[in-house]
């Protein structure tokens, strides 16, 4: 095999941070290459360079040979290398067509056009409609317009970050077919993902990254998940212990409960039922889009419902407000982390503050307590480990990771009675990952009940103690999670088999 990008002695640094130190790999013709690293390892900055985002401040880079320093993504989309972002950027009022040709240098006529999409959908085991809005597509039909727009510019390279983390199993199956696929036609892969059994089904080699330099590399298959865990964090890797499921009195109950959703595009709530029991951790699994912002709304308070739809602990609380419901013992942590769980332009501090004012007493009077304050916000950087120059940053500058951490351990620091978080892991590496559901497990085990929203069946398999599938907008019924099987969770998520038809948890 030919070297398609060689990368050398490729460095970046930002005030107060070296992203990338001294960086050294290479990528071959049709290879599948993983690039791996803990949540500020280096890993965006890295690919964000490679695409024309970033500009190196010293190291070079060639592709087939030839020099390559792309001072736009325009430039790099021209000589052959294309990404996938983690979050797509598509207009839902928009078709499929049409969001295409707006990532295109010179679209053709749309006859045409929508002639391609066809061709090289069907040609990938990708099918697309391109006349269909994209608003009316599920994530995974949304990620393949996402695939589909970079195989339309013929790309050399293809560059996928978190690219199945929200797919169900059956999903993530046909994307490794196309990746396969590409890898046969010569297109070479650099795969991001904290998943790392994916990366040993899937990836050829393996890049490991800490602290901005390049301290591994390893054949995936030849490792197991935790060996490579522990190649990205330098130390053996705790992994969360099984614990007795022994629950107590019900905390948090969920009767009819039925909410129209405010987004043209989003998914309304149908007599959603459940019952959540001290020591117990639900989980609940579903393709994003099918209600979990809105059943996250209707649990924080952020959308009032009749009151008798919502108890704690035997009272009627879906009349109330956030503030009133935090003060109560009900916490909530959104999915998205800027400019829901917290404000991009604000500090840790202050973020720490926005949450944390009543049930940690930060302010007296109307006047913020800035030493307490700051005490929190230490002692989550600290428990959490944060990775952080201080609690004064901004949170827009913190990794996705890393503010993920941040978030929860918020939550989690003010002794909840109830915690609802909806993708708790999503981005994490593998040691964050695992300290976060360790601590989901403690807050448990300590008395208070956890209701965990995700699209990551591997998480919910391991930190659950019952479980339900959200489709369309309506919950199964909840089951024991022992003894359930990925692939036919997979099904459920997909509306094709009821989760009624188990005997109850």
């Amino acid at each position: 095999m030919s070297v398609l990008l060689d990368i050398r002695n490729l460095s970046k640094s930002y005030p107060g941070v070296k992203a990338n130190d001294d960086v050294s790999f290479s990528i071959q013709v049709g290879e599948i290459h993983a690039l791996l690293g803990e949540n500020g390892a280096g890993k965006s900055t890295l690919v964000k360079m490679i695409y024309g985002l970033v500009r190196p401040d010293s190291g070079t880079m060639a592709l087939n040979g030839e020099k390559f320093a792309p001072p736009k993504p325009f430039f790099a989309r021209q000589k052959g290398v294309s990404m996938v972002f983690q979050h797509f950027s598509l207009f839902e009022a928009l078709t499929v067509a049409e969001n295409i040709s707006l990532g295109m240098g010179v679209a053709p006529n749309r006859k045409e056009l929508s002639a391609r999409i066809r061709t090289v959908s069907n040609e990938y085991g990708l099918p697309l409609d391109p006349d269909r809005l994209i608003g009316d597509l599920s994530v995974g039909e949304r990620q393949r317009v996402e695939i589909i727009r970079c195989l339309l510019q013929n790309p050399r390279l293809l560059i996928m970050d978190e690219p199945t983390s929200v797919l169900t199993p059956q999903e993530v199956d046909i994307l490794f077919g196309t990746l396969r696929k590409l890898s046969e036609n010569g297109v070479a892969i650099l795969y991001i993902s904290h998943k790392l059994d994916e990366i040993r089904t899937l990836c050829d080699h393996a890049t490991v990254l800490r602290h901005g330099k390049v301290v591994d590399t390893c054949i995936p298959a030849e490792e197991t998940a935790k060996s490579m865990a522990e190649m990205m964090i330098g130390a053996e890797l705790e992994m969360p212990k099984a614990k007795e499921f022994s629950p107590g009195d019900v905390l948090l109950e969920i009767s009819g409960l039925s909410l129209a959703s405010d987004d043209p595009f989003g998914t309304s709530l149908k007599n959603v039922n459940l019952s959540l029991r001290r020591g117990e951790v639900m989980g609940i699994a579903g393709v994003a889009g099918n209600g979990q912002d809105e059943i996250l709304a209707a649990l924080s308070g952020e959308r009032k419902v009749a009151a008798d739809m919502i108890k704690l602990d035997g009272a009627s609380i879906g009349n109330l407000g956030p503030n009133e419901r935090r003060k109560i013992g009900l916490l909530t942590g959104p999915e998205e982390r800027l400019g829901h769980a917290a404000a991009p332009a604000m500090s840790l501090a202050e973020n720490a503050f926005l949450t944390g004012r009543i049930r940690k007493g930060l302010a007296n009077k109307g006047f913020m307590k800035h030493r307490k304050i700051a005490d929190f916000a230490r002692q989550i950087v600290e428990e959490f480990d944060v990775r952080t120059p201080g609690i004064r940053v901004a949170a827009k500058a913190l990794s996705g990771g890393n503010l993920q951490k941040f978030v929860i351990g918020r939550e989690i620091l003010q002794d909840p009675e109830v915690l609802i978080v909806n993708q708790p892991t999503w981005g994490v590496d593998a040691a964050a990952a695992a300290s976060i559901r360790r601590a989901i497990r403690d807050l448990a085990e300590g008395g208070a009940a956890v209701l965990v929203i995700s699209q990551d069946l591997d998480e919910l398999m391991e930190i659950s103690d019952t479980f339900a599938v959200l489709s369309e907008g309506a919950l199964s019924k909840p089951r024991l999670a022992e003894g359930l099987h990925v692939d036919e969770i997979g099904l459920m998520m997909g509306g094709q088999l009821e989760g009624e038809t188990h005997a109850d948890a």
